[in-house]
């Protein structure tokens, strides 16, 4: 009951004060760059055991410093077969940042997270083993959006439940993606 109890005043506390001080986004991988992600990866298929792509992949070196990319509350932390090492931040908007394959997670279970707060560092766990270090970002939202609700595709109903991670990283970097 604990548990849920600080999970409760945690989101609470994180809604309340973004509403004050405003949503902010900040890059989760440390001195990033444009050429570290591909600008087509999002809701690629084929993808290995996840059918299609929910994210991007940003390279970088092992050890390199990963971020909270928004205010949140840290909902998972833990070791999982295809992410390996993961965090999962809510944040006040309602949705779930996803970082995964950290070679070292730190951050605990429930904690309030900032933009820019250190939640781990880049690796190369789970299913990213033997291939390139890299963090794997994505966003899933638990408000559906219903414009992305597509029944010709087969994957077209989960996808509402996701958001494109490109944009808010090529805006933080000034990029501007050639369609």
């Amino acid at each position: 009951m604990k548990k849920i109890y600080k999970i409760v005043v945690g989101i609470f506390v994180v809604i309340g004060l973004c509403s004050f001080i405003g949503s902010s986004f900040t890059l989760p991988v440390d001195k990033m760059h444009v050429k570290d992600y591909n600008q087509r990866s999002f809701w690629f298929g084929p993808w290995g055991q996840s059918v299609v792509h929910k994210g991007v992949d940003i390279f970088g070196s092992i050890g390199t410093n990963v971020f909270s990319s928004t205010y949140g509350i840290v909902l998972i932390k833990g070791y999982n077969r295809i992410g390996g090492n993961a965090v999962m931040v809510l944040s006040p908007d309602l949705k779930v940042h996803y970082y995964a394959h950290l070679d070292e997670i730190n951050t605990s279970l429930f904690s309030i997270v900032t933009p820019g707060k250190k939640i781990g560092t880049l690796g190369d766990t789970g299913n990213a083993k033997g291939k390139a270090p890299h963090l794997h970002y994505g966003i899933h939202t638990l408000i559906p959006n219903l414009s992305k609700l597509d029944l010709s595709k087969k994957h077209g109903v989960r996808k509402m439940f996701y958001v494109d991670p490109i944009p808010f990283l090529n805006d933080e970097l000034n990029f501007v993606r050639k369609k």
